[in-house]
């Protein structure tokens, strides 16, 4: 899977270059389309989506987008997913910090795509490992983080921390950087490029974990 990262710019001036990269998935950081209002894309008054779309239509390929969507005044942190001209969905933020700006919204998604089982992290949602717990328990084949501005090395800790972890590869896309981590929670990509394109191998390894703990107390049954 070839994965392109455009992390400057907007999804605008990426789409009128004369040779767009070619890749199975292309994934913008926030900035691409700024912040979506659902009142006015229904009405028309707006085409931010469907600029998403007619881009994977283009490029026959998966668009992943970050974004600020408004729905009636909440505010919510966003990742909308295309494929081929069709919207597969959107993902928001699942966990707020610290009472802020940004709402947080319900679920956590994985997109099943002709690239392959893609499961969604928007943001600070990287702060959570259950996010990525859960990403892999229900079978993602590759973690795709959409991030704001990196601080330093801390998302790459905690990256190549959660790939070890839970099993599975792991790619974040901010302005500015991109990167990406194996299951061995190796970096294997790491660029301030824009855009920038990552040949992703898939990657799946499953091991017995055995533990014993307390509890789940059954009371023997006799006469069987």
């Amino acid at each position: 899977m070839r994965i392109c990262f455009v992390t400057s710019g907007t999804l605008e001036e990426y789409a009128s270059r004369s040779v767009p990269a070619r890749a199975d998935v292309v994934c913008f950081s926030f900035q691409a389309i700024g912040e979506v209002s659902y009142e006015r894309e229904l009405r028309g008054e707006t085409s931010l989506f469907e600029d998403v779309a007619l881009l994977s239509k283009e490029g026959k390929n998966v668009v992943v987008c970050g974004c600020y969507t408004d729905a009636r005044g909440i505010r919510r942190k966003s990742v909308v997913v295309a494929e081929q001209g069709r919207i597969l969905g959107v993902s928001d933020m699942v966990n707020r910090l610290d009472g802020g700006e940004y709402r947080c919204g319900a679920g956590i998604k994985i997109f099943d795509t002709l690239a392959g089982k893609l499961g969604v992290i928007v943001a600070e949602d990287l702060y959570f490992p259950r996010v990525a717990e859960t990403l892999s328990v229900c079978g993602a084949e590759l973690a795709l983080c959409v991030y704001e501005q990196l601080d330093g090395s801390l998302e790459q800790t905690l990256m190549r921390a959660q790939s070890f972890l839970y099993g599975v590869p792991m790619c974040v896309c901010a302005y500015g950087f991109a990167q990406a981590s194996d299951i061995g929670g190796k970096l294997r990509f790491a660029s301030p490029h824009s855009p920038s394109v990552y040949d992703f191998e898939r990657e799946q390894e499953y091991h017995l974990v055995e533990t014993r703990q307390r509890g789940f107390y059954r009371v023997k049954k006799g006469g069987f």
